[in-house]
């Protein structure tokens, strides 16, 4: 079925988005410290990441894909939480687009849309979420970013080589969403094609498949650092005082 069949068939009748949320990584920048475990304001990360998906009213339902060790705690976190949306933990794979891959098969098959969300972007709002969920239910794909601010430069062996305009340039953020059908597609493609895979839109991208940009926000950041949690943990203290 191509594309603009598949979106006649979802305006139709509804869109049913299910969240996707990536947290299998092994955090090599965070100088020992589990990030998907850190604690922000009083809690794991990671629930401040599920909250936003469980809060979203275009969310129906979570899969959780992480490591195999943190399992058990998560499993007991999803219940003691009350993340009732969370209908499956899976272990993830050995690379981010085969552990993307392992969640899209607990994924519902009413599901039209899916949502693939970084676990360690814990920021991230039900604004944010409800934008990128309309534009790909009404485009097939879509993603938030923002533009970038600095001066980017291409360097190789230490030179700097080329300037790129930064008025096209953008850092793209999560969660990245796609008409599910057409991302599995995409995804085993990339995959079986051995091809490298920054984040999710690069597999729909080389499958042909134009993405949308939604507004991002400065703060929707992903925590790779110590000093990323500190100012996680300023940001949500600043949204408390509000």
């Amino acid at each position: 079925m191509g594309v603009s069949k598949v979106l006649h068939k979802i305006s139709s009748r509804g869109a049913k988005c299910s969240a996707v949320v990536v947290a299998a990584g092994k955090a090599t920048r965070m100088e020992g410290t589990d990030k998907i475990m850190a604690e922000l304001c009083g809690e794991p990360l990671i629930v401040h990441t599920l909250r936003a998906f469980q809060n979203a009213q275009d969310v129906v339902e979570i899969v959780l894909v992480t490591r195999e060790d943190l399992l058990e705690p998560l499993s007991r976190l999803v219940v003691e939480k009350k993340l009732s949306k969370v209908k499956r933990l899976c272990k993830g794979g050995e690379s981010r687009a085969e552990s993307v891959q392992l969640g899209l098969d607990y994924v519902g098959k009413d599901c039209d849309l899916v949502a693939i969300h970084d676990g360690a972007r814990p920021l991230v709002t039900e604004q944010i979420i409800h934008d990128a969920i309309r534009k790909a239910e009404k485009f097939g794909a879509a993603a938030p970013a923002v533009p970038v601010k600095d001066t980017i430069k291409e360097v190789h062996g230490g030179i700097i080589e080329a300037t790129p305009d930064r008025s096209a340039l953008y850092a793209v953020q999560t969660p990245q969403v796609f008409k599910t059908a057409v991302y599995r597609a995409a995804l085993e493609a990339a995959i079986g094609g051995k091809k490298p895979l920054t984040d999710d839109c690069s597999a729909a991208e080389a499958y042909g498949v134009n993405v949308i940009i939604t507004p991002g926000s400065d703060e929707n950041f992903k925590v790779t650092t110590p000093t990323d949690l500190l100012l996680a943990e300023a940001v949500l203290k600043a949204r408390a005082d509000k």
